[in-house]
C-alpha cells in the first residue's frame, strides 16, 4: 500500500510589490488629507484667536482706564440677552453645543455663533464682567470650522473629527499651549476616555493656530518658569493634599455655576432680563469689595500669586463668586481664565499653612483647578509644563490627578460624557449630582 501524495503546505499568496504597497499608499493619502484639513482648521482658529485676543486686550485696557464703564454693565447684559434671545438660535448653547455635535452630529453649528460670541465676550469685558476667553475661542473655531466642513461637503464622521480639531485649534491658539490644546480636545469629550482618531489633525491644528497667533504679533500672558524642583516625599504629600483642595474648589465652581443658571432660569422668566439683573449684582459686589480686582480677567491677581507676592486671603472665593454671577446670569465668555485665577490665588493662600513655596503652589493651582473643573488631568499636566517649564512635572501630575479625582463627576461642561467611575469601585456619579451627563458610546 502506497502512501498518499504529500499535500503542498498552504502558503500566503505572494503579493506583487505594487499590491503590497497599496494599503500604505492609501494610508499616506488619507494622512496627508487630514494634515491639510488640520492646517485649514489651525489657520481659521489662529486667525479668529488673534482677532479676539487683540480685541480683548483693547477691552481690558479701556475698562482699566475708564472704570465708570462698570455702571453700564447691566445695560450691556440686557443687550447681550436681547441679541441671544431673539437672534442667537442654537448659539445660546455655547460650547456645550460643540460637544453635543461631536457626540451626535445632527445639525450644523450656527455660523452666527462666531461673531456673536466675539462681540458678546468683548462687551462683557469692556464693562467689567468676570469671564474668560477659552469658551470664546472654541466657539469661534467650532463655528468657522463647521462652516468650512459644510463648504467641503464633509460627511458625518469627518465632520465630527473636524469639530474635535476645532477645539484643539482654538484652545492651543488662545493660550499658546499647542501640545495641551491637542490633548485637551481628545480628553474633554468623555471623562475617562481618550479618543485618538483625531490625533493627527488636532496636533496639526493646535500647533498651526499657535503659530498663526505668534506670526500676527499677538503675545500671550507671560508666566514664570519654576526651574528644577527636587523630588521629595514630604512635598509630594503636601501637593496631594493641595490637589484635593483644588478639586473641591472646582466642585464649588461647577455647582455654583449650574445653581446660579438654574436659579436665574426659575426666578427670571424673560431671558434678556437675567444678565440685566446679573450685571446689577456684579456692580453691587464690586462696590461691596471696594476695588475692581475681580472684574474682567483678573490676570493681575494670578501674576501676583505666581510671583509670590501678597494676594488677599479670600481672593479665590471672591473671584469664584464674581464669575458664577456673571456667567450664570447670561453673560458670555469662558470659564478657564477665571479658573486659572481661582487656582493660583488658592495656591497662594494654602502655601503658608502647608509650608510650600507660594510660587510653586500657585502654579500648581493655576492648572489643577481647571483640571478638576474640566476633567482633563493629562492636558492640564502638559499645560503646566508648557507654561511653567519641566522642572516640576511630578508635582503638576499629582496636583492635576488629585484635583480630577476629588472633583467627582462634576464639571463645567454639561454635555461632557462619562465613561465610568474615576476610581475603581467608587460610583461617585450616584451621589455627586454631577455636571457631566450620559455615557460614552
Amino acid at each position: 500500500m502506497t502512501d498518499p501524495p504529500e499535500r503542498p503546505a498552504s502558503r500566503r499568496p505572494v503579493l506583487r510589490p505594487v499590491e503590497a504597497l497599496r494599503p500604505q499608499a492609501a494610508f499616506a493619502i488619507d494622512l496627508l488629507r487630514w494634515v491639510a484639513l488640520g492646517l485649514l482648521v489651525g489657520v481659521l482658529a489662529g486667525g479668529a484667536a488673534a482677532v479676539f485676543l487683540a480685541s480683548l486686550r483693547w477691552a481690558t485696557e479701556t475698562f482699566d482706564e475708564h472704570g465708570g464703564l462698570l455702571w453700564f454693565l447691566p445695560l450691556a447684559g440686557l443687550a447681550i440677552g436681547l441679541a441671544y434671545h431673539y437672534g442667537g438660535g442654537r448659539s445660546v448653547e455655547g460650547g456645550n453645543l460643540i460637544l453635543d455635535e461631536i457626540h451626535d452630529p445632527t445639525d450644523w453649528v450656527p455660523r452666527r455663533m462666531a461673531p456673536m460670541i466675539l462681540i458678546g465676550t468683548i462687551t462683557t469685558h469692556l464693562f467689567g464682567g468676570s469671564a474668560g476667553r477659552e469658551g470664546t475661542a472654541i466657539q469661534m473655531s467650532g463655528s468657522l470650522t463647521d462652516a468650512a466642513s459644510r463648504l467641503l461637503r464633509l460627511g458625518r464622521d469627518d465632520r465630527r473629527i473636524m469639530l474635535v480639531t476645532a477645539i484643539a485649534g482654538g484652545f492651543g491658539a488662545v493660550f499658546g499651549v499647542p501640545l495641551a490644546g491637542a490633548v485637551f480636545a481628545l480628553e474633554v469629550q468623555s471623562v475617562g476616555r481618550l479618543r485618538y482618531e483625531a490625533l493627527v489633525p488636532c496636533l496639526t491644528a493646535s500647533v498651526t493656530g499657535d503659530l498663526v497667533v505668534e506670526g500676527l504679533g499677538i503675545g500671550h500672558t507671560l508666566t514664570p518658569h519654576l526651574g528644577q524642583v527636587d523630588l521629595s516625599v514630604g512635598l509630594l504629600l503636601k501637593v496631594a493634599l493641595a490637589g484635593a483642595l483644588f478639586g473641591l474648589a472646582s466642585v464649588a465652581f461647577s455647582i455654583g455655576d449650574h445653581w446660579v443658571k438654574r436659579a436665574f432660569g426659575r426666578w427670571v422668566a424673560w431671558p434678556p432680563a437675567r444678565p440685566l439683573l446679573g450685571g446689577a449684582m456684579v456692580v453691587a459686589l464690586t462696590l461691596a469689595v471696594g476695588n475692581r480686582l475681580y472684574n474682567g480677567l483678573s490676570e493681575g491677581l494670578a501674576e501676583a500669586s505666581l510671583l509670590g507676592a501678597h494676594v488677599p486671603t479670600w481672593a479665590f472665593a471672591l473671584k469664584l463668586l464674581f464669575t458664577i454671577v456673571t456667567l450664570g446670569s447670561g453673560f458670555v465668555g469662558g470659564e478657564v481664565t477665571p479658573l486659572f485665577v481661582i487656582g493660583a490665588t488658592l495656591g497662594a493662600t494654602l502655601a503658608a499653612p502647608l509650608g510650600v513655596p507660594p510660587e510653586l503652589l500657585a502654579a500648581l493651582g493655576f492648572v489643577a483647578v481647571f483640571a478638576g473643573a474640566s476633567n482633563t488631568p493629562l492636558a492640564c499636566t502638559i499645560m503646566g509644563v508648557e507654561l511653567f517649564g519641566a522642572g516640576a512635572v511630578p508635582y503638576f501630575a499629582v496636583a492635576c490627578v488629585m484635583s480630577y479625582v476629588f472633583s467627582a463627576h462634576q464639571g463645567i461642561y454639561r454635555t461632557q460624557r462619562s465613561s465610568g467611575p474615576k476610581v475603581p469601585g467608587w460610583q461617585w456619579a450616584r451621589w455627586s449630582g454631577g455636571g457631566t451627563e450620559g455615557s460614552a458610546p
